[in-house]
């Protein structure tokens, strides 16, 4: 893939540029931040996940390290290589200030990317940190080779468990349903594009993924299970699976045994 003609490299934070794009896996962004110093009036971030260190998502981290900047988060389906090749894609743009959201969402829309701007960042960062836990689940029943009958209620109840965690954060359930929430789950859970999905199939076939390909939904499934006051059943699965306290089998007997309930 190659930078367009009027894209400049540079490794120097400190430009005159009014937006940067951190696009910076969550695990390393806290420190890439407190080295770089970066200047810019307005830091989005684009990764998706929990810092498993602190707790905290990007735009916390962000706001603790520039408090002079205003933060904001760039989220929703998509896949870097699609957006570079200028296919049609649509993302979420959350900013907790709606007027700097509106700046950032003509700045960076194009007539192939566009961008819908919301003020609930809360919603937004964990609609895309928890579908990546989904993403792990699905690739699991993938590679297990349940079928596509399994991973559509795996999607079904995952996007359930998503809403549960994200009320009890105080997210709005509208931002769960949008781009950020519902859009990125159904890519990530049907693409071996996501590094997340392509986690799960290792995990059913015995496997791992090389230790430099980022996997945030495994730490997004850990963060979220040691919180013994939500149910989350599938986070709760996931980081038992990867962690190795349970096999596959045992998994898929613990989730199918639950007692029934209305829907």
């Amino acid at each position: 893939m190659r930078f367009p003609d009027g894209v400049r490299v540079t490794d120097d934070p400190a430009t005159e540029a009014p937006i940067a794009l951190l696009a910076v896996p969550t695990q390393s962004l806290g420190a890439f931040l407190r080295d770089t110093r970066p200047t810019a009036r307005y830091l989005v971030s684009c990764a998706k996940g929990i810092d498993r260190a602190t707790g905290r998502f990007p735009t916390a981290l962000i706001a603790d390290a520039a408090p002079g900047a205003v933060p904001a988060q760039l989220t929703g389906p998509s896949f870097a290589v699609d957006i570079a090749a200028g296919l049609p894609t649509a993302l979420t743009i959350a900013c907790a200030d709606d007027a700097v959201g509106e700046t950032l969402q003509h700045a960076l829309s194009t007539p192939a990317l566009r961008l819908y701007r919301s003020t609930d960042v809360v919603g937004a960062e964990l609609g895309g940190a928890l579908k990546n836990v989904i993403a792990i689940a699905a690739g699991a029943v993938i590679g297990a080779g349940l079928g596509d009958s399994a991973r559509a209620a795996l999607i079904a109840r995952g996007f359930a468990e998503m809403a549960r965690v994200a009320r009890a954060a105080g997210a709005r359930e509208e931002t769960l349903t949008g781009l950020s929430g519902l859009g990125d789950l159904i890519l990530t859970c049907g693409s071996e594009k996501s590094r997340n999905f392509r986690f799960g199939v290792a995990l059913a076939h015995g496997e791992t993924l090389p230790e430099d390909v980022t996997v945030e939904g495994l730490h997004t499934a850990r963060q979220i299970a040691a919180d013994a006051t939500l149910e989350t059943p599938l986070a709760d699965a996931v980081a038992a699976l990867a962690d190795g306290r349970v096999d596959l089998a045992t998994v898929l007997e613990t989730l199918l045994s639950r007692p029934l309930k209305p829907e």
